[in-house]
């Protein structure tokens, strides 16, 4: 299929132009494929969708990747060259979107009918840039004429702030493996204007919301203007859902009474909350009583939590959402009315004594379905978090482990690794990802141990060509590659890692040489007003600096901070990585998927029982996962009782002074910024909310021994096929079956 289009493409002369046919053959051939149908539709909205570079992807779901592989090769070009062309859709940040992405991806592959809706956001998050060892965030520009975006002619007015505006919608066609369609919805202003933003920085005029609505993910809200802002872009997003979704649902048939037997709305972290109650303001405009409104509206919607952070769930000051939506105003306090006359709680209400709106409360209330994304992660929220409502609504409480689509992170990342499994098991893994349980009976002898060895010391090799072209960054391909690539966030603690470094540091200094080299890899973007995040990125830059300069140790230990960490990134280090570094606070950490795609890839993780890790462990057995640091129970006591002190820690233990102090050291001073380095010093001695000192001593225990097990290359390389073997639960077509069983009931 397709041949002949394919070759008149690879024949062309530059890499443009192959990849504008390529981009063009795959649009038509998934127009080809056509939409898939049903009575009942998912409509998947989220603030962000981090769906990474998609011509490969796309090629590998069309089943052409490999047809095109073979013709560009036999013209002299390479597919990686190619992908290069393409720019990154700046939608989407973390592992919220990542999973968004991982979802569509699932839910169309599955045959299910369903689209995800969000915004249209010009510049993305930021572009990360390290000018002076700091981080400075530019804006990220990647519509182009030619990519995947299409716009329609779907156009809905909005009212923000008494004044209506007009959207446009644009579309992303998300494409099955081996079935047919779902679409990406994004909405947009066209009155939004990229060139108000300032002199190549991050900084625009946030009360021009007619040209600002749509031009950055997440904008800064350390202001009043910023956070009013964030409400005006999660209004504008919910309030084209809704009217989109009643439009589709009447044309399919629905008399608006019957509006769940054609919809169901997935509300993904709590951005998407007013959706709730513009849909029963819309509703009730139609001439449907409040009362049949608010039902309707609370057998269509289900939320997932994604937190245990307090800061994540929004609560936005009454007076805020009045300025924007005001008429929205009359509908959340009668919600609140009704919940506190049926319950004397405060913990429950929705608006509480301050005036504040709790979005997860409005999610919980009127909403048929809360789930978390991992074991523990429901489990704490069932039992502490939301506790009150789990008492209220014991049905409604239900557990969705997050999963990763396979189709990117190994067949189109690691096609080595992918051609070793179905080798030796077939390709049945790639529909369904539990018969990677056959691989560990398989492929058990040393030869195969060894090709496996072969195929990460080879990803390895890619990397370094990647990074040296990428950066300028030489790394030893033949060192251990430990890796921590995900948010900045101190509950993450890449602090703790930071401190690790200054402790190996140390250590070679006084002669304790690794026997094998250690490369630590970065890589985060911390945002823009979180200040403590910026200072940990500096701390790390610094380390890297001064280890460099230094002949006795640079030979055995390099750190190296990825510049702008993304999807295509992610794409190239996970595949090479020895060692996940998984190590966030216990009881902090909803899921992960990063942990995932590692273990997929035959990393071995270094971890805290936190999140996806308790069942990562529970799959791999004690012997091929490295745990360490207080139970997810200890740190919530510790929390309960405000007993944890690290100025304690600090002063009774002089190896974890030693470290702490080597922040503020003259060797660091000399490199780095002093203000910078004093604060995190000093925050890390006085506060250290998520406890990086409590867990640190054990941490560098464990770690020692994985590097020392990592000498023992027979029994390492077990170590990975299992973890390979045992990821099939981790596929997020696992958890939309899951979703769809449970909660969705389309088929």
């Amino acid at each position: 299929m397709y041949e002949n289009e394919i070759a008149q493409i690879a024949a062309k002369g530059s890499n443009q132009e192959v990849y504008n046919g390529l981009l063009q053959l795959a649009k038509d051939a998934m127009q080809q494929r056509g939409r898939i149908q049903g009575k009942k539709k998912i409509y998947y909205i989220s603030a962000e969708f981090l769906i990474g570079k998609l011509l490969s992807n796309n090629l590998i779901n069309l089943g052409i990747y490999d047809q095109v592989a073979e013709a560009l090769k036999s013209h002299g070009k390479s597919m990686a060259e190619i992908e290069e062309i393409e720019n990154e859709p700046s939608l989407g940040n973390g592992g919220l979107g990542r999973l968004a992405a991982c979802f569509l991806d699932s839910i169309a592959t599955l045959g299910l009918p369903g689209d995800g809706i969000g915004l249209n956001y010009h510049l993305g998050l930021f572009k990360q840039e390290f000018e002076n060892k700091l981080q400075k965030e530019v804006p990220n520009p990647w519509i182009t004429d030619k990519s995947w975006l299409r716009r329609t002619d779907v156009s809905y007015p909005v009212m923000l702030a008494g004044k209506k505006v007009n959207s446009v919608m644009y579309e992303i066609d998300v494409t099955g493996y081996d079935n047919q369609c779902n679409t990406l919805k994004l909405f947009d202003l066209d009155t939004v204007n990229d060139t108000i933003v300032q002199d190549g920085s991050i900084y625009f005029d946030k009360e021009n919301i007619s040209k600002n609505l749509t031009l950055f993910l997440y904008p800064d809200d350390s202001d009043y203007q910023g956070q009013l802002l964030r409400i005006y872009q999660q209004y504008f997003m919910v309030s084209n859902a809704a009217q989109l979704i009643i439009d589709e649902a009447c044309a399919k048939g629905s008399n608006l009474y019957d509006l769940p037997d054609y919809a169901v709305i997935q509300i993904n972290d709590t951005h998407p909350t007013m959706v709730i109650p513009e849909m029963i303001r819309l509703l009730n405009g139609r001439g449907i009583a409040m009362d049949d409104a608010i039902s309707i509206v609370s057998r269509m919607c289900a939320y997932t939590n994604h937190t245990i952070l307090a800061e994540a769930l929004e609560k936005w000051p009454l007076w805020f959402l009045d300025r924007v939506v005001p008429q929205l105003i009359p509908i959340i306090k009668m919600l609140d009315v009704k919940v506190k006359e049926k319950y004397q709680d405060e913990r429950v209400y929705i608006i509480d004594q301050e005036q504040r709106v709790h979005m997860a409360h409005i999610d919980i209330h009127y909403g048929y379905s809360v789930n978390g994304v991992a074991a523990l992660h429901t489990q704490i929220l069932e039992d502490s978090e939301l506790k009150p409502f789990k008492d209220i609504y014991p049905n409604k409480f239900n557990n969705k482990t997050n999963g990763i689509t396979f189709r990117r992170w190994l067949l189109h990342c690691n096609h080595e690794l992918a051609a070793f499994i179905t080798d030796k098991i077939g390709e049945g893994y790639k529909k369904d990802a539990k018969e990677l349980e056959k691989l560990e009976a398989a492929a058990g002898n040393a030869a195969d141990l060894k090709k496996l060895l072969e195929i990460k010391s080879g990803k390895k090799a890619e990397f370094k060509k990647y990074l040296q072209q990428k950066e300028g960054v030489t790394v030893n391909e033949n060192s251990i590659f430990d890796v921590q690539v995900k948010r900045l966030h101190e509950y993450k603690r890449q602090q703790m890692n930071a401190l690790y470094i200054i402790y190996k540091y140390m250590q070679i200094k006084a002669g304790k040489k690794p026997e094998t080299p250690i490369t630590m890899f970065f890589g985060a973007k911390a945002a823009p007003a979180y200040t403590i995040a910026k200072d940990i990125i500096h701390l790390i830059i610094c380390l890297s600096e001064v280890i460099k300069n230094d002949p006795d140790v640079s030979p055995y230990l390099q750190v190296v901070m990825l510049e702008n960490y993304n999807v295509t990134y992610a794409e190239k280090v996970i595949p090479a990585a020895d060692i996940s570094e998984q190590i966030s606070l216990a009881s902090k950490e909803a899921s992960g998927t990063g942990n995932m795609k590692f273990m997929l890839n035959g990393a071995v993780t270094l971890g805290t029982e936190d999140g996806a890790n308790v069942e990562i462990h529970q799959f791999v057995g004690d012997d091929n996962i490295y745990i360490f640091g207080e139970s997810s129970d200890a740190v919530i006591e510790h929390y309960a009782k405000s007993d944890y002190s690290s100025e304690k820690f600090y002063d009774d233990d002089e190896e974890i002074a030693k470290l702490v102090d080597f922040i503020i050291s003259k060797e660091m001073f000399a490199v780095g910024d002093k203000k910078s380095l004093i604060r995190l010093y000093m925050e890390l001695v006085t506060k250290d909310w998520f406890m990086t000192l409590l867990d640190i001593k054990d941490y560098i225990k464990v770690k020692e021994q994985v590097f020392a097990d990592y000498e023992n290359r027979g029994e390492w390389a077990k170590k990975m096929l299992v973890n390979i073997s045992k990821a099939g639960f981790f596929s997020s077509d696992r958890t939309i079956e899951q979703y769809n069983n449970d909660i969705w009931k389309l088929k």
